[in-house]
């Protein structure tokens, strides 16, 4: 798991080919109305999916499935940027699973960063927190992952095609943890799945 959160996250730092893309289109005309990108809403993606848990060992395996949503905004042009100042304007997401099968239902917000591989085709790397409501140690006597505090690290990884200029559908992991840092178990809640992109 964590080799692949390293491939990941080299894969999202290195330049692309779309960080390098040409941002000099002339600006529209201050008697003009608003350019015909400009949405005028707060909102900058919306996707939902479905996940499944993806550590079926003794102490991590989940039953059922996950539905979850994820709202994305780009309040410093993050899509714009180019080079590595794109590193420092991430987008910020927040989101949310619900549990099918009476598993942890989280809450979440971090920041997201998203490498344009192709016109198509791109990477993404999410880092934050995440609120749940699962098990925290054995005496809780659930069956799930022994999660050992409330709030958790959460971080994911994607990989994503965009099918039109608005719509994508995106291959998604993510994990969450407390990386040691709080007393009890730390097993973790590890999913995967895929997920629907809208752009505004």
């Amino acid at each position: 798991m964590h080799k692949l959160y390293a491939l990941a996250v080299i894969a999202v730092l290195l330049p692309t080919g779309a960080f390098a893309a040409d941002l000099s289109a002339p600006e529209a005309p201050i008697a003009m109305a608003a350019p015909v990108n400009e949405t005028g809403g707060i909102f900058d993606e919306a996707r939902f999916g479905i996940l499944t848990g993806v550590d079926n060992s003794d102490v991590n395996e989940e039953d059922g499935a996950f539905v979850t949503g994820m709202l994305l905004f780009d309040p410093w042009s993050h899509m714009e940027a180019a080079g590595w100042d794109r590193l420092l304007r991430p987008r910020i997401h927040v989101g949310g699973t619900i549990a099918t099968e009476g598993e942890a239902n989280q809450v979440y917000a971090g920041f997201s960063w998203t490498a344009n591989v192709t016109d198509r085709f791109f990477l993404e790397l999410g880092f934050g927190g995440t609120l749940h409501d699962g098990d925290l140690d054995i005496d809780d006597g659930g069956e799930g992952p022994k999660l050992g505090c409330r709030a958790l690290f959460h971080e994911y990884v994607a990989a994503g095609f965009n099918v039109t200029d608005r719509w994508s559908v995106i291959a998604h992991l993510e994990h969450s943890s407390h990386a040691n840092l709080c007393d009890g178990p730390n097993n973790g809640l590890s999913r995967g799945g895929v997920m629907v992109g809208y752009k505004f």
